[in-house]
């Protein structure tokens, strides 16, 4: 099943798409902590999901994050990419770019790109404060359709 259709579905299911309410619903602990560099990361631990954001975000960061971190709790429920990144030689890119197309479906619908279209890539990337190579896939995918 595509991400987007992932998503869709649970914005349906859940009548929302605000990560905070979606883990509520899934009873996925949202813990806010200090972080330092580090925005956020999803664990779980004997059988819970948890979601830790970095309290020193502004709002608009946190929704990002919980929609990211969100996305590995539903599409990569077992993995532990911090583990992965820190103590394998696996390459956790791909759950990464995963993750990030999830929070993209989840928070940003096709209207609000298109509002947007007047702008650069570069442009809109700075002002939904997410990777230009996030635009990009969203704007082939919606001109694709």
């Amino acid at each position: 099943m595509s991400i987007e259709i992932i998503v869709q579905n649970l914005i349906n299911k859940y009548k929302t798409n605000d990560p905070f309410e979606i883990c509520d619903h899934k009873n996925i602990i949202i813990s806010k902590e200090p972080l330092g560099t580090i925005k956020g990361y999803y664990s779980k631990f004997y059988r819970q999901k948890i979601i830790h954001i970095n309290s020193e975000l502004d709002y608009r960061q946190r929704l990002i994050t919980c929609a990211h971190e969100l996305g590995h709790a539903i599409i990569h429920p077992n993995s532990n990419t911090p583990f992965l990144k820190g103590n394998t030689f696996l390459l956790v890119d791909k759950l990464e770019i995963e993750a990030n197309k999830f929070a993209c479906y989840l928070i940003f619908s096709d209207k609000e790109f298109l509002d947007l279209k007047e702008y650069t890539i570069y442009e809109i990337a700075q002002i939904l404060g997410i990777e230009v190579s996030l635009v990009e896939y969203r704007l082939k995918k919606i001109y694709k359709n």
